[in-house]
């Protein structure tokens, strides 16, 4: 992943991070691929193709901005029905990209995960997958999460299954909480996501962390996925800083939790 952000992108998104509030997880529905492509007269190959661009671009911006989670809807269950000369280029796609990019993910201390029915996948696919997460695997500075094969429907069936044949060897039913079902999920070892994008305009959800966006703040934008850049991304980070997140609560209640916790961190302060 060659450095794609020049010092002036650098410094605006710097500008952004000083504001504080960065979402701890990103998670991005990529859409508009074939539109962009069609749209230029171009095989739809060739918007994956410049998808793949993005992704180099979005993912740097991360990490400059210290977003410590990015999920990439990258190739869905529902997307195998599609035609089979297309699914196999997304294959090759995703090989490619792998080998061209675990190099740099490396360098930038950036760790490679994945969610989904990965078993299904192509061996090649597999393959290469393993190698990317065994040689990041003690990365820390983000987690790149790349939804491969995922649906959240298979998801949450598949969690169910593991917890009905647990209760079958003993769990107690009734101490089922959120947290455990959570704790069966592909995601379990990191927090749901803060902000959830979508590019391409289309207003759903698409099957994608049905659980984990319970309270994510959406944002969703016209621009089509090879269309998307850093100053697409600073956008939504921004509207997010500007939201108030109230997980239920009201807003006076919210406001005072948080005074609380102001008062408390510099009560510590002057303890210390």
């Amino acid at each position: 992943m060659a450095k794609v952000l020049t010092k002036k992108k650098i410094a605006k998104i710097e500008s952004v991070k000083e504001l504080g509030n960065i979402p701890k997880h990103i998670a991005i529905i990529m859409d508009g691929n074939g539109r962009w492509a069609r749209k230029r007269g171009l095989p739809r190959v060739a918007g994956h193709q410049q998808g793949i661009v993005t992704v180099r671009e979005i993912v740097e911006t991360c990490t400059t901005l210290g977003v410590q989670y990015l999920t990439l809807y990258t190739f869905s269950t529902e997307n195998w029905k599609r035609p089979k000369l297309e699914v196999s280029t997304l294959m090759r796609l995703i090989v490619k990209s792998l080998r061209d990019e675990t190099d740099e993910l490396n360098a930038n201390n950036i760790r490679l995960t994945t969610i989904g029915n990965i078993d299904i996948l192509p061996q090649l696919v597999k393959d290469e997958l393993n190698d990317a997460f065994e040689r990041t695997k003690n990365n820390k500075r983000m987690v790149l999460n790349l939804a491969l094969s995922y649906s959240g429907r298979w998801e949450i069936t598949e969690a169910i299954k593991k917890i009905a044949l647990d209760v079958k060897n003993g769990l107690d039913a009734d101490q089922i909480t959120e947290e455990t079902i959570s704790s069966y999920l592909t995601t379990a070892n990191m927090p749901d996501p803060d902000l959830l994008i979508r590019s391409g305009g289309e207003l759903r959800i698409s099957n994608f962390l049905l659980w984990q966006i319970a309270y994510s703040e959406i944002f969703v934008t016209e621009i089509l996925w090879p269309d998307f850049n850093y100053n697409t991304l600073l956008d939504a980070v921004t509207d997010y800083q500007n939201r108030e997140r109230r997980f239920g609560l009201v807003s006076e209640q919210l406001h005072k939790n948080l005074n609380q916790e102001k008062n408390e961190a510099k009560l510590s302060k002057q303890m210390v």
